[in-house]
């Protein structure tokens, strides 16, 4: 018999990088993790999020088997193209996955939704900022971030809901040195524990008046002000070549 507190944790893109580290850290508390992933593999759910059908299927089998659903990470990555080489279908394609995928799948379990549900949107810095060609990635990081306040009001009551915006993490966990590393004022390159820690604390009781907020966990970067000749920093623009 599964203990009452035992929560049932859903990850999207849970097989690999950071949403695999998250869904690790809840296994560790002893939860049922739910992964579902279009990554091959044998311990989780194969399926394309951006299809409607898929979403009803995972959904369908995980009301069956638990009954309940105490936390949704919606973090599975949107395809990054920018404005030269993307095609309409591919910038529908990131915004479903991105956007309309955690909308739905929210909608699908919100009469499962345990008392204290928690929701985690994972986002990105570049929901604030950008590099160029990154349009579809950007609109989709953007959009979830926006839903995360609408659905916390919605929800109200019923659960909370906020968002993660990590900056550049390593999902590799690899150590870097010089500029890469003192760039931030952190003095590093983040990994995917940085993230795991803000969910797993973000879902637990000491957050309990936390929701509708976007945190983000980028080691100070968009806290940093860049002009060209000041503080070390040059503009190479191609000028002088």
């Amino acid at each position: 018999m599964e203990s009452s507190r035992q929560r049932v944790v859903i990850v999207t893109g849970g097989a690999q990088g950071i949403g695999k580290c998250i869904a690790e850290q809840f296994r560790k508390e002893g939860d049922i993790v739910c992964v579902i992933d279009k990554q091959p593999g044998e311990d989780h759910y194969i399926g394309d999020i951006s299809k409607k059908e898929v979403l009803e299927a995972f959904c369908k089998e995980v009301v069956s088997k638990y009954g309940k659903v105490d936390v949704i990470v919606n973090n599975a990555l949107p395809l990054m193209k920018g404005i030269d080489e993307c095609s309409y279908e591919e910038f529908q394609y990131a915004l479903s996955v991105g956007v309309t995928a955690p909308f739905y799948l929210v909608k699908l379990l919100s009469p499962y939704l345990s008392k204290g549900a928690s929701i985690i949107n994972i986002s990105s810095s570049r929901d604030r900022m950008s590099q160029p060609q990154t349009e579809s990635y950007t609109a989709a990081k953007g959009g979830i971030a926006a839903l995360t306040h609408a659905l916390a009001v919605s929800l109200s009551g019923k659960a909370r809901v906020n968002s993660i915006s990590p900056g550049w993490i390593d999902t590799a966990y690899t150590e870097y040195e010089g500029p890469d590393a003192t760039q931030q004022p952190s003095g590093r390159v983040g990994n995917p524990m940085d993230i795991a820690n803000m969910v797993l604390f973000l879902c637990s009781d000491k957050a309990g008046f936390i929701t509708g907020e976007n945190i983000c966990i980028d080691g100070g970067m968009t806290r940093l002000m860049i002009y060209h000749g000041d503080n070390g920093w040059t503009l190479n623009d191609g000028s002088n070549e």
